[in-house]
């Protein structure tokens, strides 16, 4: 059975704008579309006026627009569009759990609200077992999906990579475009330093002939695997997060890896994703450890 591309609507720009690029991709891939919006009943207990069925009017309207969007760019995409009732957390997570990714708005105004501040959306991508992509509004001025290469955080041994390495080049192949896979390094603290990792640093010839070598053999099987994408590879000194950003300042997509962690103010989805999240002027797929 074909699984879709999935994409949260609230009726904000910015989710049409997610519609917009679920649709490209599902067009390009081959794949269905499927546009959900969470919406459960919860009459609040406060002497006011409260009509369910203009609610759910207004449910059915948020996802038939999205629909009526994305066929008037991309007539040929197979779409469906679905009214879930549940709470959103709930509602995405089980729509990613059967899906190929999710796809969402990066500041939509009702289910999505605060996506890159924490809310909902941090709690989806710390949680979602398949990939989350965030689109920012295009009308902002912000780089096209359907332009420039497709770049990478390439970080620790190739089998901790393989998950970001696969969705990059699977998405630059379907695209026709270029992947730049990066990897930022720094000097580890001297009690970091032991006999075997000096030990493998030397047989390198060096700190930084060590981190080229270990993004080449990261990427060999990719390249084998999709031999007509074009691969750079940028290896630099620095904090991943900035690295990363100033390589993907005009691609067409950013996927970075998640690192979840758990802390007394919330859960927590790593450094390097936070960053992306909240500067990257491309869409940015966080994908989830395997």
């Amino acid at each position: 059975m074909t699984r879709a591309i999935s994409a949260g609507v609230d009726g904000s720009p910015e989710s049409l704008a997610a519609a917009d690029w679920a649709a490209r991709e599902a067009t390009i891939r081959g794949v269905p579309l499927r546009l959900v919006h969470a919406w459960l009943w919860q009459p609040l207990d406060v002497p006011v006026v409260q009509d369910r069925e203009a609610q759910v009017m207004s449910a059915n309207a948020v996802v038939h627009e999205a629909e009526t969007h994305v066929l008037g760019r991309y007539p040929g995409v197979s779409v469906t569009g679905e009214v879930v009732p549940e709470v959103p957390v709930s509602a995405l997570l089980g729509e990613a759990e059967k899906s190929d990714m999710l796809v969402l708005g990066s500041r939509g105004h009702g289910a999505l609200m605060g996506f890159l501040l924490g809310s909902y959306g941090q709690q989806v991508i710390a949680a979602a077992t398949t990939p989350v992509v965030s689109v920012r509004n295009r009308d902002k001025g912000m780089p096209g999906a359907d332009t420039g290469e497709v770049v990478v955080g390439q970080q620790g041994t190739p089998e901790d990579s393989e998950p970001v390495l696969r969705f990059a080049f699977e998405a630059a192949a379907a695209r026709g475009a270029s992947v730049r896979a990066v990897r930022a390094w720094s000097l580890p603290p001297f009690f970091a330093y032991t006999p075997e990792s000096m030990r493998l640093v030397d047989e390198a010839g060096g700190l930084v002939p060590f981190e080229e070598k270990a993004l080449r053999e990261a990427l060999m099987p990719w390249r084998e695997r999709f031999p007509s994408v074009a691969v750079t590879e940028h290896v630099e000194i620095g904090s991943p997060g900035q690295v990363l950003l100033w390589a993907a300042s005009r691609a067409g997509l950013l996927v970075v890896g998640r690192r979840v962690r758990r802390s007394p103010v919330g859960t927590r989805i790593g450094s390097v994703a936070h960053a992306a999240l909240h500067h990257a002027p491309c869409p940015v797929a966080v994908v989830p450890p395997a």
